[in-house]
């Protein structure tokens, strides 16, 4: 039994809401996120609120039953506040700087790293910096995760492209004799 499937989620005032055709749109204005939902759980839209539940009792719909909920959830979420990730760039001669519609990384290769900034979220840069926003939880997720994946950090000395706040385990390196 999913415990977070069984609570309605509560569409905000300005978010409305259809499930047409086993597609659940939310829209907020101009923003909308649609999402396929197989037939296995059905969806009701009533007062003001989104309700999930398993179609029958096999596996599959009791395991779709919590997903599909969680990511109806973000997508209320993400229309209403947004989400947002922060990339911090470490290293001597490391930046970051945006170029129109492109991030540009110079981060220790012969080269600068070029990625394209998809359509629907924003990306700013101050110092080493990096901040990713946008209302749809997943393409903000993969984005950053495709920045930190152009360097990771290395244990040694810290260099490279990490999460704010993440906490990266450092090795002691090679020992004087």
């Amino acid at each position: 039994m999913s415990r977070l499937g069984k609570q309605p989620i509560a569409l905000p005032a300005g978010i409305e809401a259809t499930f047409v055709d086993g597609i659940l749109t939310i829209k907020k204005g101009s923003n909308e996120l649609k999402r396929e939902i197989k037939p296995v759980v059905n969806v009701v839209i009533e007062n003001n609120s989104i309700t999930i539940s398993p179609a029958d009792e096999s596996y599959e719909a009791r395991a779709l039953w919590g997903t599909y909920a969680a990511h109806a959830r973000n997508m209320v979420t993400g229309l209403n506040e947004g989400f947002k990730k922060v990339l911090e760039i470490e290293g001597v001669g490391y930046r970051a700087e945006l170029k129109g519609n492109t991030l540009v990384l110079s981060v220790g290769f012969s080269h600068p790293v070029n990625l394209d900034i998809p359509a629907g979220l924003t990306v700013t840069v101050e110092k080493n910096v990096v901040t990713i926003a946008g209302f749809d939880r997943e393409e903000v997720g993969q984005f950053a995760a495709n920045v930190r994946k152009v360097k990771k950090p290395e244990p040694y000395k810290g260099k490279g492209i990490r999460y704010q706040g993440e906490y990266i385990i450092r090795k002691q390196g090679k020992k004087a004799v």
